[in-house]
This record gives C-alpha cells, structure tokens and sequence, in this order.
C-alpha cells in the first residue's frame, strides 16, 4: 500500500512539473530574427526597405528629433527630408507590440539633394564665336550685383497685384545675394508683406539692353510643385505702350514640378500685341534623363532681323520667324529680368513636396552682337 502511495506522489509530481514546463514554454514568445535594412536616396527622398523572419509587423523611424516609430504597411516605408542633415533610420520587426529587434541605418542629406547645392557639373558655353563680339558680360564675381541690375520689390500691388499671374511671392533685395563667382536667387517660405514666400526679381531696365544678339545664360534652375525660374527680356517701351505692345522675350522659363514635362522641360516663348490682340508663340524641350536642378545648363536665344532661335547647350530647339509687321515689337531694345516666382497662374501653388527654400544659381550672362 505504501509503495502504491509514494508512486501516485510522485506521478502526481511529475504531471504538474510537465504541466507547469507546457506553459512557460506557451508564454514564451519567438522573437524575429534576421533583420535585414537597406535604404535608398533619390534627392531628399529616402526608401527603407526591411524584412525578418518570424516578424508579424515592422515600425520604422526616421531620425527626426521627437518623433516615434510608426507601424508601417508591409515592408517598405518612405519619407521626404526637408533638411540638410545626418540622419539615423531606425526599423524594429515586431512578434507582438512589446517584443522586438531592432535595426538601424544612416543616411546624410545634403544641399544639392534639397536643390539647394551648387552642382559643379555642367555645360560651358565660348567667350567667343565666329562674326561676334562678346559685347556685355557678368561674371558675377563681386560680392554685390552691380550697377548694371535693379531691383523690382513687393508683390506687384497696386497696379499689378501678383505681377499679373497671381502669383505668390514678395520680392525682397535680400533674396538676392553674389558670392564665389555666382549670382543666386532664393526663394523661401516665410510670411513678409501679407505673402507667405518670399523671393527676388532682379533687372537691367534703364542700365543695359539691347537689339539683337545672341544671348548664353548658364544657370542651375530650383525645382519642385509651384517654383516658377525665368530669364526673359522685356521692351524698352513698356512704360509708354504697357504689356504685350512692348514685346516679351521668354529665353527660358521652367514649371517645376516632379512630374514628367516639369522640372525637366523648359519653355521659350514670346509675346506680343497682334494689331490689338494679345499674341504669343513658344516651344519647349524636355530632357531625355534628370531635371535642371541636377547642373548647369547654357539658355541662349539669337535674334536678328528676321527670327529668334531658342537653343539649348548651344543645340537650337525652337525658333519663330519675326518679319511679320506684326511682330515689330522684336526689332526694338529689349531688357534683361531674372526671377523665381512662386506659384501662379501657370505653376499652381506648392505643395506638402515642395523643399524649401529653393534657389536659381546664374553662373554668367554673356551679350554678343555681329561685327
């Protein structure tokens, strides 16, 4: 009897030390394993791409400073940088809310993938050219814009509230700056005479201009959804005979936006008055791979008598012809203006995508005429 006692104790022992062995092995939880991150950059935009094993959800942080993970859908997440710095992406592959590991990756945003470097690739256009004479010339190698330029301030109110395009800007002298051989216009968002961006308009009117030529303009254009770059040229006459009857010279205007026929397409255009009515004429060119943020380009036109040619890296792309008696307007003295608008009646207005701030960078404006 007693036998039979001890070994029921000691079945009964064995059962609840199994039984108690059954649940902690159920309370156990298997973490992920294997947790594997790459990330890639396009400009300020960043795609963490991750997987694990055993893991039932991921969340993912992107080194702004207070902020948490946030649970991502699948396996990849993306966000878009707004500033210059070294950030470090954090990602955990979680088995339950509480019980985790954890990865983590680095990734450094500079100036020029906000669009605010200056590239140092690009194309260069001669300081001379058969039948011309360089006649005019900025470098831009001061440290101010010469006497040659004016500025055109505010936001076109009274007589041309947003400069005719509804545009969004407040034009300041401080937007503008000369440093290490270039001229760079910079728009910004901030709130300054009832606008909320600000940017700089710049212009030779009374100081230099011009009848015929052959015009280069290397720049580095901003980019982005309601940033609005031009280089164009109006008449002497506009106080006397108003827009269009002055004529408008369009060398290059682009409407960014990222997508395609945007930041990579510029427009060359003119406008004028066609006996009373308004008229204009343009062509664009799109490049075949990156946009215009990516280094510099050479804008020229060549004007004579009898057309304008629009070219691109000195390779023609557009052209009208000017003989009409109609189109009088372009055998008259033009003026220079350089710009960024932002937004408009052509652009529309930025966007949560639009990095700011955002900048035009002029590296020359050279004037050629036939000798």
């Amino acid at each position: 009897m007693m036998k039979n006692k001890i070994f029921s104790y000691l079945m009964f022992t064995l059962l609840l030390v199994s039984s108690c062995g059954e649940e902690e092995k159920q309370d156990q939880v298997l973490l992920p394993s294997n947790l594997q991150v790459s990330v890639t950059k396009d400009k300020g935009t960043v795609q963490a791409t991750f997987q694990a094993v055993n893991a039932n959800f991921y969340k993912v942080n992107f080194g702004l400073p207070n902020t948490i993970a946030e649970r991502a859908t699948g396996t990849t997440a993306t966000f878009t940088y707004r500033e210059v710095g070294t950030y470090i992406i954090s990602v955990q592959a979680h088995s339950t809310e509480s019980d985790f590991i954890t990865s983590t990756e680095s990734v450094t945003i500079s100036n020029e993938d906000l669009g605010i470097g200056i590239p140092n690739a690009g194309f260069e256009s001669p300081l001379s050219y058969e039948g011309y004479d360089l006649i005019w010339q900025d470098e831009f190698n001061g440290t101010s814009l010469s006497n040659d330029w004016v500025h055109e301030l505010g936001d076109g109110c009274p007589n041309l509230c947003g400069w005719g395009n509804n545009e969004l800007q407040f034009y300041r002298r401080e937007n503008t700056a000369v440093k290490d051989g270039f001229l760079i216009i910079k728009a910004v968002q901030e709130s300054v005479g009832g606008k909320n961006f600000t940017s700089s308009r710049i212009k030779t009117e009374g100081q230099k201009s011009f009848t015929f030529g052959r015009f280069d303009i290397r720049a580095v254009l901003p980019k982005g959804q309601g940033l609005w770059p031009a280089i164009w040229m109006l008449g002497d006459n506009i106080p006397q005979v108003g827009w269009p009857a002055c004529g408008e010279i369009d060398i290059m205007e682009m409407v960014g936006g990222s997508a395609n026929g945007r930041d990579n397409t510029v427009h060359g255009t003119v406008h004028w008055d066609n006996n009373g009515q308004y008229a204009n004429f343009g062509g664009s060119l799109s490049l075949s791979q990156g946009i215009f943020n990516d280094k510099f380009y050479v804008f020229s036109v060549i004007w004579d008598e009898s057309k304008i040619v629009w070219l691109l890296d000195n390779v023609p792309y557009h052209q009208i012809n000017t003989t009409p008696q109609a189109l009088d307007e372009f055998r008259k003295p033009h003026f220079f203006l350089f710009n960024v608008a932002v937004g408009g009646n052509w652009p529309g207005s930025p966007d949560s995508n639009t990095n700011f701030p955002q900048q035009m960078v002029v590296d020359y404006i050279r004037v050629f005429q036939r000798n």
